[in-house]
């Protein structure tokens, strides 16, 4: 969900090896490749270069794994490299193009600066980004219809809630987190229009106690179900719903696989998936420039018991009832019976 992704922040605690030390290169564009996405002759090498360390974000794990499965899958040299910081991204995506890798992935917001200059000055080189738009002709962006799924996450928190209060604690108030609040707000009110809805900002993507804070104070406003929405910063939200016994949910993967007694629900982002397909169109000659979004028709987003099982049992909170109603709004979002505002257009 996403600088420190919410994404996608969210994200999502999985360690994965890479590399920050890269150094930019001295002559940019060199070793370029044609404009026009290669066949799979071509397609060999690539490179994903994360905007930060992965850390315990899942929202980079996941498109590691993601291009990792793929390079295995379809034959291509992988390899994932880690920015310790923001003044490593441009260096690591100058030191891929001198390195003459054939495609170089980046993701979020936070390398958008970056990317827009070296894809510039490298028209020839093939790239792609996940979770933002560059619009540059040899640049695919890869983005979310993330408001669709915190659609289906509101209108869960909606009929499940017995105290009419719900909250969500975010991580910055920025545009790309209102496709989170807004949709939200727009499920639960469609389904429970008396209920009242607190948002609070935690103002960065990894700060768990921040987010634990706000938590406890909506918490005390009444609500008896607080969605994290703020990266890293949601460890602080599962952990204030441990100790006061509120009901919350994840971001990005399953979450309630860590205690399903407090974490009941999940908005999915498939980052894992589009970095896959990413690989494989391009290892298969089927790659396009441009920009690409995945929603719930595509499984590109979810939610857990809705759109995905998940290996945790169902939440009396929630319960069956709910979900049943709310895979019918599911399925009339993907029909076009329901259309979710996207707070961006």
């Amino acid at each position: 969900m996403m600088k420190k992704a919410i994404l996608s922040i969210f994200a999502i605690a999985l360690m994965i090896t890479g590399c920050s030390s890269a150094q930019p290169a001295e002559t940019p564009g060199a070793n370029q490749a044609e404009t026009k996405a290669p066949d799979a002759k071509t397609a060999k090498r690539i490179v994903l270069v994360t905007p930060e360390k992965i850390g315990l974000n899942p929202f980079f794990a996941q498109q590691d794994e993601g291009v990792k499965k793929a390079g295995k899958e379809f034959g291509v040299e992988v390899k994932t490299v880690e920015s310790a910081d923001h003044s490593a991204i441009e260096q690591n995506l100058r030191a891929a193009v001198a390195d003459n890798y054939d495609l170089i992935i980046t993701s979020s917001f936070e390398a958008e600066d970056a990317l827009k200059k070296v894809a510039a000055e490298n028209p020839k080189k093939s790239f792609a980004i996940i979770d933002t738009v560059v619009d540059l002709p040899n640049v695919r962006s890869v983005v979310f219809r993330e408001h669709e799924a915190a659609y289906l996450l509101g209108a869960a928190a909606g009929l499940a809630t017995k105290k009419n209060v719900v909250g969500m604690v975010a991580a910055v108030d920025i545009p790309l987190i209102k496709k989170y609040t807004v949709g939200f707000q727009e499920g639960l009110k469609s389904t429970n229009p008396n209920a009242k809805f607190i948002v609070n900002y935690v103002g960065g993507f990894s700060d768990p106690a921040k987010a634990k804070e706000l938590a406890l104070t909506q918490f005390a406003q009444g609500a008896d179900f607080i969605a994290g929405a703020a990266a890293v910063g949601d460890l602080g939200v599962f952990e204030a719903a441990k100790e006061k016994g509120f009901y919350t949910s994840g971001q990005d993967i399953d979450r309630t696989e860590t205690d399903p007694e407090h974490i009941v629900l999940s908005q999915l982002k498939g980052s894992d998936a589009v970095a896959y397909e990413t690989v494989k169109d391009f290892a298969s000659g089927t790659f396009k420039f441009g920009s690409v979004d995945y929603g719930l028709k595509e499984d590109g987003v979810g939610l857990t018991f809705v759109t995905r099982d998940s290996k945790s049992p169902l939440s009396p909170f929630i319960g069956q009832e709910v979900v049943n109603k709310v895979k019918a709004i599911r399925d009339d979002i993907v029909a076009g019976k329901i259309t979710v505002s996207n707070p961006l257009k």
